[in-house]
């Protein structure tokens, strides 16, 4: 290893966490039957792999991994496409329920999409539609890794088809059906690439 490559070790007080992305559709009428309660187990798991939650501040999928994140004891990160509160709220007709903290970007879908995905240290997909497709793409061109929760419908049912026909190569992506062992693939990626060791 060299000294550039070197993992660093975070001083003892450190408060570093991973910060894992869940993404997924809105509106869910096209999902499975039980791919709310994955997303519920899916924001349990990453909160008890000591990780911090990152969402759209949205319905739907990601909602549920919030709540399953809250009733965890963890910590729940929303990224609105909203410029503020009213808008979120009015606009939008987003939730403000199982957010510790709300950041309203003012970018409406396209650019909070890019800030979700970028600030986070993983992408995981659900049950998705066209949003989710497009939080993917980017997740997968920035070479992020990225987790799919496979059996849930939608665009996540479709996913490892559309990489194979891209003729872009595997990507970072695993896939499995079950939450907890998805978090364990995607963590695993997530720790080969980071410099600091948590």
């Amino acid at each position: 290893m060299t000294e550039r490559t070197k993992k660093i070790k975070p001083s003892l007080d450190s408060h570093l966490k991973f910060k894992i992305c869940v993404s997924g559709a809105a509106e869910t009428g096209h999902c499975e039957s039980d791919a709310l309660e994955k997303a519920k187990e899916l924001g349990k798991e990453i909160v008890r792999h000591n990780a911090v939650l990152v969402t759209g501040a949205t319905t739907g999928f990601p909602f549920w991994s919030a709540v399953g994140a809250k009733e965890a004891g963890g910590f729940s990160i929303g990224l609105s496409p909203a410029f503020s509160e009213r808008e979120h709220i009015e606009k939008y007709r987003l939730p403000v329920d199982y957010f510790d903290i709300i950041i309203y970007t003012g970018f409406g879908y396209a650019g909070r999409n890019l800030l979700l995905t970028r600030s986070s240290d993983a992408v995981i997909v659900g049950c998705g539609r066209i949003g989710t497709l497009n939080e993917f793409t980017i997740a997968f061109e920035d070479e992020k890794p990225i987790g799919v929760l496979t059996g849930t419908g939608g665009t996540a049912d479709q996913i490892k088809e559309i990489v194979e026909k891209s003729n872009r190569g595997p990507g970072n992506v695993v896939y499995h059906s079950d939450p907890k062992i998805l978090i364990e693939k995607v963590l695993e990626m997530v720790r080969e690439e980071k410099i600091i060791d948590i």
